[in-house]
């Protein structure tokens, strides 16, 4: 998947796609990790940033666009005009188009976590779905079962605010990036099938 992006890079005019493949490049968290870098530049904890945080943001997780390039990306993302672009919104658009046969795979998996059916997975929910019990770190007396199973959960969990939930649009997140990296729903879908026991 990253030398695709790469590859793709340099043909690439479109802002939006030029700053996914250039997140895509990273692997499948590069998404993540440009929104962690943008809520560290997030001063005012208000989840939204103005063009000064979005720039200095692009510029520190090392996204290479010109000054023109920054400006008409941010106004992609400042919808309304407001001069700030909302931060989910802003990683909403980003992550790459998923068919809805995908997406519905990745909610069936989401389901199949959630067992108290409330659309948030807890440690609760974890506990008869995934065995902590062969975790290496279980096993050698590191980590207690509800250590792994946090473990577990800050994988789909924002980078931002590991509360030890997860909600749809996190996992779904999540999944947007192991899903650019494999070509045909066919294959996403039996990848799927088979690690999750659907």
């Amino acid at each position: 998947m990253a030398l695709q992006a790469k590859k793709n890079l340099s043909s690439c005019t479109d802002p939006v796609e030029k700053l996914r493949l250039q997140c895509l490049s990273r692997g499948s968290a590069g998404i993540k990790g440009l929104g962690r870098v943008f809520r560290i530049m997030d001063d005012d904890g208000n989840k939204t940033l103005d063009f000064k945080e979005f720039s200095k943001g692009l510029s520190d997780y090392g996204v290479m666009m010109d000054k023109t390039e920054t400006q008409e990306l941010f106004s992609v993302f400042d919808k309304d005009g407001s001069g700030t672009i909302d931060f989910d919104e802003f990683l909403v658009t980003l992550r790459p188009p998923m068919s809805n046969a995908r997406k519905d795979m990745i909610l069936q998996a989401f389901r199949k976590l959630d067992k108290s059916g409330d659309g948030v997975v807890t440690i609760e929910d974890l506990r008869g779905v995934y065995n902590a019990k062969h975790h290496p770190k279980y096993q050698n007396g590191e980590w207690t079962e509800d250590q792994v199973f946090r473990s577990f959960l800050d994988n789909f969990d924002s980078p931002y605010d590991k509360d030890g939930q997860v909600t749809p649009d996190e996992f779904m997140n999540y999944y947007a990036g192991v899903s650019a990296s494999i070509d045909t729903d066919i294959y996403f879908i039996t990848m799927m099938r088979n690690a999750w026991k659907l």
